[in-house]
């Protein structure tokens, strides 16, 4: 068995977790939003990630990364849930929840998943939520395996202003 974990993400993680982030954000949103629609800038993502990680505002800001040996496989953010409708002290979202496309179905996504739910169950949060692109059905499908729910919310981002593209997503939810 490979060398895997899960640990909170450290500054040094910034330019591993930019680069997998804008990848995964390149394969999905394919066919959603055209190809230029979508950042590129590895250097200043990274540069965005680090000062993240090293301020991150609110205590229960956390970054989770998945590891294969020292790789970075994948990450989770979790933070208070910012939707109106949530209580930040109550609520906890887990804001994303990504694992390399080339990286799934070794276990990574599970690990990683239930790390967040330990540390947002840490923050003594009660419930958690995450928001999903409503036509994921693979993290919808793994999220549903691992207890989460829809909650009948849903929004529309709108990610391209010039051409009006915009992306429908549903809520998932569960108690923690």
């Amino acid at each position: 068995m490979s060398d895997v974990s899960v640990r909170v993400a450290w500054a040094d993680d910034a330019a591993a977790i930019a680069e997998l982030q804008l990848r995964t954000w390149r394969a999905a949103y394919a066919g959603l939003l055209p190809p230029d629609a979508l950042p590129a800038d590895v250097e200043g993502a990274a540069a965005a990630w680090h000062a993240a990680l090293t301020r991150p505002g609110d205590a229960r800001n956390r970054v989770l990364v998945a590891l294969e040996r020292n790789r970075v496989v994948g990450f989770a953010i979790t933070s208070p849930a910012g939707d109106p409708d949530c209580d930040p002290v109550a609520d906890g979202e887990l804001a994303e929840l990504t694992v390399d496309p080339g990286e799934r179905g070794k276990g990574h996504g599970s690990r990683l998943l239930q790390a967040a739910v330990d540390t947002m169950r840490a923050d003594r949060f009660s419930r958690g939520v995450l928001w999903a692109i409503a036509s994921d059905d693979e993290l919808r499908a793994f999220l549903t395996a691992a207890g989460w729910a829809p909650d009948q919310a849903h929004r529309e981002l709108a990610l391209d202003e010039a051409g009006g593209t915009t992306v429908k997503q549903v809520r998932l939810h569960t108690a923690l």
